[in-house]
């Protein structure tokens, strides 16, 4: 989907309209209390954070209160959003950033890329950290199962999680709920912690 659709009528319907929002603020602060206890549980260090497709921000506050030491860096595709609230533009396809984040977060993005264009940055998203990644995506079985088909965006291409899974397996390991580590990155797991298969 080109980038010119994120205007300010779909973020005005998608997030900040309490009656047709598919998130709220409160959810957000809930991901980022998880994403940052994971990581802290993992000794993983984070200092600078990049929030790849960050629409308005919404992770932004929670990492502030969670990771206060971690820097914020917004990369948006949306002109619009980049003028608004100063983020950088760039897509998650080819962004290369000066030096890679300890964390990169890529919350629902990769279904409004074709086939193509997600599995690059997918792979682009190895370069873009260092560390961790966090990546969500409204895969087919979410589409049937979970999400409010009233509230969620039909205009994206829809694929199974185990699409996405053997791509980033590529490179990154597995810590669960949405959480990867670079395959070359140590982290502290208990045994029992660890994911198997």
């Amino acid at each position: 989907m080109p980038a010119t659709v994120f205007g300010s009528a779909y973020f005005r319907k998608f997030y900040l309209n309490p009656a047709t929002r598919v998130i709220s603020s409160a959810e957000m602060r809930v991901r980022g209390r998880l994403i940052a206890s994971i990581l802290g549980q993992a000794a993983i260090p984070v200092r600078r954070i990049i929030d790849a497709g960050c629409g308005i921000g919404l992770l932004r506050k929670a990492f502030a209160d969670e990771l206060p030491r971690a820097r914020y860096e917004g990369l948006e595709a949306s002109e619009y959003l980049c003028k608004r609230y100063g983020w950088t533009q760039g897509s998650v396809i080819d962004y290369v950033p000066r030096k890679p984040a300890d964390l990169v977060v890529c919350y629902d993005v990769l279904q409004y890329l074709d086939e193509r264009d997600a599995a690059r940055a997918i792979a682009n998203l190895a370069r873009m950290t260092r560390a961790a990644l966090y990546v969500s995506a409204l895969t087919r079985e979410d589409w049937r199962d979970n999400c409010d088909r009233t509230r969620t965006d039909r205009a994206v291409h829809l694929r199974s999680g185990d699409w996405y899974r053997r791509r980033l397996k590529r490179n990154f390991r597995y810590l669960g709920f949405g959480v990867w580590l670079r395959k070359d990155v140590t982290a502290l797991l208990w045994d029992m912690e660890r994911t198997r298969g």
